[in-house]
């Protein structure tokens, strides 16, 4: 007699028979994301960092002094006085930043910020830094003029016989400062003269002269190594070079040539007569902190 068991066998092996080959509970059990051991974190795209338009934006006074139109001080100005819009609109806030597209317009025009240039040249004779902004074969603009795009100025001014280097630059900043009464900068000069330096002259050339009721204070002056009496050297913060032919004139000697061989640190090592070079950027930081 049957009791049931023998049926419950041949169940169980119908139910392993039935099951699809390769497959078996435990490697379901690893499929199943509910038994996962890690938690699946949904991982969002990455997105792109936005820079802010302030981290590119610049002062008002900055962007005028620029742009070459006048210094930042003159600026302040210029702003405080209404004559500069932004974007149509009068500005007058001290400290108001001007951020890209931004349209400016100084005093009638549309200004634009331009790149700093600095350009150093060992002036030869027969040009001079001739005030009007015209090429012409006697201006010293004519021997730059290939240097930038950029409307560059001396700074300071040269006649026809003066030679050495000269600084050219489109920063007002720069200008102003190498040509106030007050700055600091020293230049050398090679001065040739008619006759021997008398040793007396050279002595109250040291303690300085006092031209048109303003003392000239002389910070070196000699004789040049190994050439006559004739080559001085002089090193003093003059602006004008004017100053140096005067020196030597008020002891009644007459001036053959003025050659500035330094200008506030920088020299003409390796840059012939008639040459220009642009300067590094060391160069540039020295000149803002001379």
């Amino acid at each position: 007699m049957n009791n049931g068991k023998g049926s419950d066998k041949n169940a169980k092996k119908s139910s392993s028979k039935n099951k699809p080959k390769g497959k078996t509970f435990k490697k379901d059990v690893k499929k199943s994301t509910f038994v996962s051991a890690k938690p699946v974190v949904e991982r969002k795209p990455k997105q792109k960092k936005v820079t802010s338009l302030d981290e590119d934006s610049i002062r008002l006074n900055k962007y005028i002094s620029n742009s070459g139109v006048c210094s930042r001080r003159e600026a302040d100005i210029y702003i405080v006085s209404g004559n500069v819009k932004v974007n149509g609109e009068v500005i007058v806030e001290m400290g108001f930043q001007v951020k890209p597209g931004d349209v400016v317009n100084f005093d009638g025009a549309v200004i634009n910020p331009e790149k700093k240039v600095y350009v150093l040249l060992n002036k030869p004779k027969g040009f001079s830094t001739i005030t009007e902004e015209i090429v012409s074969p006697e201006n010293v603009l004519t021997l730059v003029k290939g240097a930038s795009k950029s409307m560059l100025s001396p700074i300071g001014r040269m006649d026809k016989t003066t030679l050495g280097l000269l600084l050219f630059t489109n920063d007002t900043e720069m200008i102003q400062k190498f040509t106030t009464a007050n700055q600091r900068s020293s230049k050398m000069y090679q001065v040739s003269l008619d006759k021997n330096l008398k040793f007396e002259d050279l002595e109250k050339l040291e303690k300085g002269l006092t031209l048109d009721g303003h003392k000239v204070y002389i910070e070196e002056i000699n004789y040049v190594d190994d050439q006559p009496k004739t080559e001085i050297g002089i090193k003093l913060k003059a602006t004008n070079v004017k100053t140096v032919r005067n020196l030597f004139e008020s002891l009644s000697y007459n001036v053959l040539k003025v050659d500035r061989v330094v200008f506030a640190g920088l020299t003409k090592f390796n840059l012939p007569r008639g040459k220009w070079r642009t300067l590094t950027t060391q160069e540039i930081i020295n000149l803002k902190n001379a």
